[in-house]
């Protein structure tokens, strides 16, 4: 009897490392619904993740780098690229400045997300992304203040000729 349940064992664990290898086999297969995304579909994920995120971590009241990294982690469950601090070369008369700009995060290589955790929010963090989406040469922004009671209520949208 001990021997059929530890064949068993053996017998399921091996099934699962199938499985696994059959999952992983082909990471593009996977991704190729992702990289269909336009700009638009990806910033309904990064809507509804940014709820997710602050509904999680209990609403305002941390700091902006602990959203963005709840953010982060609930964009990347889901099978978004994400990148965090991205560094932008600032280019002026032929010259590049030696102080790059920092994005908080490119998703999906489509779209700017900054996040702020304020109480007051301000017009100049839309001017911000703006100028992020023009040095980029990407079309969609989305600044998110996650220092909003409800933070669909600071989720504002900034386009470059989208």
């Amino acid at each position: 009897m001990r021997l059929c349940v530890l064949a068993s064992l053996r017998y399921m664990r091996a099934r699962e490392q199938e499985e696994r290898v059959e999952i992983s086999e082909d990471p593009a297969a996977l991704l190729r619904g992702v990289l269909a995304l336009d700009e638009n579909d990806i910033s309904r994920h990064i809507v509804e993740c940014a709820i997710e995120a602050h509904r999680t971590l209990g609403g305002p009241g941390l700091l902006e780098s602990v959203y963005e990294e709840a953010l982060s982690w609930e964009l990347g469950q889901r099978g978004l690229e994400v990148r965090r601090q991205v560094s932008l070369p600032i280019p002026y008369k032929g010259h590049v400045l030696a102080s790059p700009l920092r994005i908080d995060l490119v998703v999906g290589g489509k779209v700017v997300v900054e996040c702020k955790a304020v109480t007051q929010y301000n017009a100049i963090f839309e001017a911000q992304a703006l100028t992020y989406l023009r040095l980029t040469g990407m079309k969609l922004g989305m600044v998110i203040n996650f220092g909003e009671r409800v933070v669909k209520n600071g989720i504002h949208r900034v386009v470059n000729g989208l």
